[in-house]
């Protein structure tokens, strides 16, 4: 059965944002609490703890963003007007690092806070902004704009829309259109930068129209071997498998290992890994021929990974 909650007489539903507030007498008073609950914010945070191991100063930072937004509406509902908060936000960190998964959950929460229409997540790259040819570039950043409007504008590796070494390229245009919309447009869409911190660095620097637009900058930290080892557990668990006691130490002993390699990308990494680790658990099933138990089926043993070429060095 559906749950519902009630906001000026009305139902709401856990998927759907708040409804415009209420103006209450100066006097009233407003249980906290029930309009945490009303608004279903904490739903999509414990979604986000379930879903990412580790990373607690970014939680800690879109629990605060939650927070403020929630805050602001019962001063709203007071009549006072703060005025709409800057939300555009930028990533940084390594791939791998939950960037993506965290701007999926972040559109989620702030449609429910009723800061968005819709809720949705549009992400791109340069090559989704930028044309090859002069007027090919406007008409392919307003596209993108307008299927984000209502929702959040994911724009992964940002910093290559500006190429200053190359005075024709046509990366210029696709920002210029984007700080316009980000700062007449605020009001329906966030737009969410993100890629590498030194380059990020250096982009704002370049364009410092683009950095005063930004309000929140969030740092996604590298994992430690720890909180790969969990994200692996988390992975294998899901696709119904599990390692066995004779296999942990030498998942840990390969996470250690390719840390140390070139292109290593976090959670990323962890995943490839496991998925090669159940090709050759497959194949060493065949291999053996005759009959399997449930367990054969569902554990991966340690010549799953030694077999890797991360083993070789």
């Amino acid at each position: 059965m559906t749950e519902f909650s009630m906001r000026n007489g009305s139902p709401v539903a856990p998927g759907e944002p708040l409804p415009p507030p209420e103006v209450l007498p100066p006097d009233a008073r407003v249980d906290l609490a029930r309009e945490r609950a009303d608004s279903h914010a904490d739903e999509v945070l414990d979604a986000l703890d379930a879903e990412l191991i580790g990373l607690v100063p970014v939680k800690t930072r879109i629990r605060e963003i939650a927070a403020l937004l929630l805050i602001d509406r019962v001063r709203g509902r007071f009549g006072i007007d703060s005025g709409r908060p800057n939300l555009h936000m930028c990533f940084t960190g390594s791939p791998g690092t939950g960037k993506t998964t965290v701007a999926v959950r972040l559109a989620e929460l702030l449609h429910r806070l009723g800061y968005i229409r819709k809720g949705h997540l549009v992400s791109v790259t340069r090559d989704d902004l930028v044309g090859q040819y002069v007027g090919h570039t406007a008409p392919k950043t307003k596209e993108v704009l307008k299927r984000a409007m209502g929702g959040v504008l994911f724009i992964d590796e940002a910093y290559y829309l500006y190429r200053a070494e190359n005075e024709r390229d046509y990366g210029q245009e696709a920002i210029e259109i984007l700080l316009q919309v980000m700062e007449n447009n605020r009001d329906d869409l966030v737009v969410v930068l993100a890629g590498y911190k030194d380059r990020m660095d250096s982009f704002f620097s370049s364009n410092p129209g683009m950095s005063s637009r930004i309000a929140h900058h969030i740092d996604f930290p590298d994992y430690a071997t720890d909180e790969l080892e969990a994200i692996g557990r988390l992975m294998t668990a899901r696709e119904g498998y599990r390692l066995s006691d004779e296999a942990e130490p030498v998942f840990r002993s390969y996470l250690e290992r390719r840390r140390e390699q070139p292109r290593f990308a976090n959670a990323r990494s962890v995943r490839n890994a496991l998925e090669r680790a159940r090709l050759r658990h497959a194949s060493r099933l065949l291999a053996a021929g005759g009959e399997v138990t449930r367990d054969d089926l569902t554990t991966l043993r340690p010549e799953d990974f030694l077999a890797s070429r991360v083993f070789e060095t």
